[in-house]
């Protein structure tokens, strides 16, 4: 069975290109690291620098999360 929470690399971040309207990103790095959801498809506003610190929090919530 799968984990409802895992952890996924952040989406950099957008910015409006003031030149032709598009959008770039700002760098091609991870920028961190986001906890998704599984059961409500769908990323956490919470984002984590470190892999260590996203997964402990994912673990904690894994724990805690009904079913």
């Amino acid at each position: 069975m799968q984990p409802r929470f895992v952890v996924v690399p952040a989406m950099p971040k957008e910015k409006p290109c003031p030149q032709h309207g598009i959008r770039l990103f700002t760098g091609a790095a991870c920028s961190g690291f986001n906890l998704y959801d599984n059961v409500e498809k769908l990323r956490l506003q919470l984002t984590f620098n470190q892999r260590a610190e996203a997964e402990a929090e994912c673990s904690r919530l894994n724990v805690s999360a009904p079913g």
